[in-house]
């Protein structure tokens, strides 16, 4: 290539490079790791050496998990080392847990000890988990303290901590013994003591080891804007904020969306294609049995279908609409165990609920069916099989939709694992029965 020519091209890439530089130094978190993520490979290390190491780890942080592990492995290790001791410890954890184990404590050796420590704690815990969400950037202060040394303490440690929304009073053995708001520390009288803003404050605080979902059902019940992590022993670990709770929501959200259909909980279109054949082909399997049923109940009625042929085109109708309803009331009910949490009382409700709908609407739509078929083929006989059979088996959706959730839920696995795969089979298994046995005993 001639001189020139390269030299126009590396004047080329330098102006690229700073109008990146440009657009993310004043740009929030967020906006800059959308910007970074449409960026080439080598154009976003090119970027984040030329950023300050703070404002690279903010960004990097906010990335999506794939691009970012990608980005992290290609970085040099003292430079991906340091992006990591700028970033909170919760936040460094779950950049390292995205990369293999060997690239992990290659960078980990390269941290300073105490943050290395620290994030490697976090690591220890369950990723489902209170501990494995919870930030240990927090404002602690001693129970002998007065309100204006506990607000001088904070004051000092503000940088170095999560946005201090409370205060966390702990006793001589590190044991949380009570929460107050910064909004209360800063209206109380200076020499106030903070053991007397204590007095008969009711702590609400989950363990490391409760389930993140539920971690987010407190904090949505009591509005906080941050709840207290304690071990076994009360002593205090941490604190997981109402940003992290908007990440488990989604996260849930999107997990009970892909196990409804039998996808893998945590597939994305980056996960690696057989790994995704691998979480898919086991339901598909499971799927594939529970047609067999359906279709052994079609086989045995297999002599009604050929002295009734329109039978064929009407039997499609019943499970098609049923599944339907029953996919209504799976979703109702999913919602309802994500929002609120395991209630058995309340879900039994659900179910009586739902099948009270199954009811009213299988009522509905069986007048509609009725007419419908009664037009086209002018046999009342068969409009009348076909009305009565959509409507039974409308109540059986709403009601199976209703009790997978739960039924899952007391065996101890998810409840939208799979869920709509079940309720599918058993609509059409149910409704292809009802109406070819109806028919075969009233049409014959």
């Amino acid at each position: 290539m001639p001189k020139n020519e390269t030299i126009a091209q590396n004047e080329q890439e330098i102006q690229r490079t700073e109008a990146h530089l440009a657009g993310l130094e004043h740009a929030h978190p967020a906006d800059g790791a959308d910007v970074l993520e449409e960026m080439s490979l080598a154009d976003q290390m090119i970027v984040v050496k030329g950023l300050d190491l703070e404002d690279a780890a903010d960004v990097l942080a906010e990335m999506e998990k794939h691009d970012r592990a990608i980005l992290m492995r290609s970085l040099s290790p003292d430079l991906a080392a340091d992006i990591l001791e700028q970033m909170s410890p919760d936040d460094a954890a779950d950049v390292l847990d995205d990369l293999d184990d060997e690239h992990r404590q290659r960078l980990l050796k390269r941290v300073e000890s105490v943050e290395a420590a620290e994030i490697e704690s976090l690591m220890t815990f369950d990723p489902d988990t209170a501990g494995g969400v919870m930030n240990t950037e927090i404002s602690v202060v001693d129970q002998n303290l007065t309100a204006d040394q506990a607000i001088t303490l904070i004051r000092r440690a503000a940088e170095e901590s999560e946005i201090p929304y409370y205060a966390y009073i702990v006793d001589g053995e590190d044991k949380l013994v009570g929460v107050v708001s910064l909004r209360n520390l800063m209206l109380a009288r200076p020499r106030k003591p903070l053991r007397e803003m204590l007095e008969n404050q009711q702590l609400v605080t989950a363990t490391h080891d409760t389930d993140k979902e539920e971690v987010a059902h407190i904090l949505r019940h009591y509005n906080f804007l941050a709840l207290p992590i304690v071990d076994f022993e009360g002593r205090l670990l941490g604190i997981v904020t109402h940003d992290d709770v908007m990440d488990i929501i989604h996260e849930e959200a999107s997990e009970d969306m892909l196990g409804m259909v039998g996808a893998g909980q945590d597939e994305t279109v980056d996960t690696p294609w057989l790994r995704s054949v691998a979480l898919r082909l086991p339901w598909l399997i499971v799927n594939i049995a529970n047609s067999i049923v359906a279709a052994l109940v079609v086989y045995h009625y297999e002599g009604t279908i050929a002295q009734i042929t329109v039978l064929a085109v009407l039997m499609p109708m019943v499970a098609n609409l049923a599944g339907n309803a029953g996919q209504q009331s799976l979703a109702v009910m999913i919602r309802q165990l994500a929002m609120e949490g395991w209630d058995p009382k309340r879900a039994w409700y659900a179910v009586w609920r739902e099948t009270k709908i199954g009811v009213v609407n299988g009522l509905a739509m069986s007048i509609l069916i009725f007419g419908g078929v009664l037009l086209l083929t002018s046999k009342p006989l068969l409009a009348g099989v076909m009305a009565v059979a959509l409507g039974l088996d409308m109540i059986v959706g709403n009601a199976s939709g209703a009790m997978f959730p739960i039924i899952l839920k007391i065996l101890g696995r998810d409840p939208a694992q799979a869920s709509s795969i079940f309720v599918t089979t058993v609509t059409d298994t149910m409704g292809f029965f009802l109406f070819l046995g109806l028919a075969s005993l009233f049409l014959l």
